[in-house]
This record gives structure tokens, sequence and C-alpha cells, in this order.
């Protein structure tokens, strides 16, 4: 896939995967979030490894990110989002989900996911909406799963 780039003064969203600064990437999921609190560092580098990912950068520097797992054809799951608490409140958050929304990869999709208790009002931005029929949807859920694997994966951050 081709790689695609998008530049606002000194900030730049990237798909290059190369570009992402994996423990950065990692520190703020395993610490700060509650979806991927404890997640080992080799879990975090085969989910980037499978997923069209945007890093976005101010200058060199990482300061947020989001990934996608899709078919490109019918569905695409939206995960993983984020902007460092310093960069927010300059319209970042908005870019990079619009960026997302208009990659040429994922136009014409039946179907988008996304799962979030926080920045709900973004979403609604794009079109995102709650579940229509809950009553069909169906998961199965681990939210402990990086429990006991944290000592062995994790890194020191």
């Amino acid at each position: 896939m081709k790689i695609r780039e998008a530049h606002r003064n000194e900030y730049t969203i990237s798909t290059d995967k190369d570009k992402l600064d994996i423990l950065s990437i990692h520190k703020f999921l395993a610490k700060k979030t509650d979806w991927a609190k404890g997640i080992p560092i080799n879990t975090l580098k085969t989910s980037i490894e499978n997923s069209l990912n945007f890093g976005l950068y101010y200058k060199d520097k990482q300061i947020g990110f989001a990934r996608i797992i899709s078919d490109y054809s019918t569905i695409a799951y939206l995960g993983d989002v984020y902007v460092l608490e310093k960069y927010r409140g300059k319209g970042l958050s908005k870019w990079l989900i619009h960026e997302i929304m208009e990659h040429p990869n994922l136009q014409g999709l039946r179907r988008w996911i996304l799962v979030t208790d926080t920045a709900e009002w973004l979403y609604k931005k794009f079109g995102f909406t709650e579940i229509s029929n809950p009553e069909f949807y169906m998961e199965k859920h681990n939210p402990k799963v990086y429990d006991g694997l944290v000592k062995n994966n994790a890194i020191n951050v």
C-alpha cells in the first residue's frame, strides 16, 4: 500500500510504519489507557504490523497515533486513537480522523466499527453513531488478557 502523508505547519500525519516510534506508542497505550493498559510490547508490534497505521508527529516527534484493521472492501475497525495531552485542543484529533476517513483504501466500506468511552463528540462529527440494534451485537472480551504477560514482555517506561 502506498505511503500517504499530510502536512499542516510543523505537524505531519503519515502511514509510514518505519516512522513510528514504537516505544512512545507503547508507553502511552500501556500506561495511559484503559483499553490497552499493560499491553506487552511484542503484542503491540504484532498489532502494528497487521494494521494500517497513522502516526501523528510534531516535527519528528510522535505525538499521536491511530490504527485501522480492515479487509479494505467491506469493514474497518478504528482503534488505539490518541493525541498526547500537551498537543490536545489544537484540532489535531479531528485532522487525524479526517485523514483516516479520507484514505483511498478505506472508501466505500459497508461498516466502520469503533469502541470508545471517550471523545464521542469527535467521532460523531464523522458519522459514527451508537449501535442501532445493540441486541445484535456480541463480543468476547477479556480485559485482563495482558495481566499475566506484563512481567515477561513489557519494557520499562
